[in-house]
């Protein structure tokens, strides 16, 4: 049963409806892990820019996960998220409540941020490009474990 809370598919995106979602805890090692409030978690493998105003006045931060060059994103830790898009292209992008812009883009050879959440909800980056879709539901018809052709 859907709830307002529930992903919302677009044509070319899917809306993560973050409502609620604060970040609560982060993790490090070869990736960047920040623990999301709802029972959600983002995990980021390859690197993503951080932004915290227009390019012009203050440029990108690039995060490094396999580095552990992530300190930027340590003030991220007790925001609230205010806006999640997962592009079918596998592009992610959120919005903290400070303003702070996070885009993770696509890798030609991995995997390059996922997104799980309650009810069986999981999003993955395809490596290449493309974006997979699971969900308890889609699960139970597709018992194969294949993403839900979105």
């Amino acid at each position: 049963m859907s709830t307002e809370a529930d992903p919302v598919e677009h044509e070319d995106r899917w809306i993560l409806n973050p409502r609620g979602w604060g970040v609560a805890g982060i993790t490090v090692d070869h990736r960047l892990t920040p623990a999301l409030d709802a029972g959600w978690e983002l995990v980021l493998e390859v690197p993503a820019r951080l932004s915290s105003a227009p390019a012009h006045t203050n440029p990108d931060v690039l995060l490094v996960p396999e580095t552990q060059d992530v300190a930027a994103a340590l003030p991220l830790f007790g925001m609230k998220v205010v806006s999640a898009v997962a592009c079918k292209s596998g592009t992610l992008r959120m919005v903290f409540e400070d303003g702070t812009h996070l885009t993770c883009p696509t890798d030609v050879a991995f995997e390059a941020w996922q997104i799980t959440g309650p009810e069986g909800w999981r999003f993955v980056s395809l490596p290449g490009g493309g974006l997979g879709v699971w969900s308890a539901s889609a699960a139970n018809e597709n018992p194969q474990g294949q993403p839900a052709e979105h």
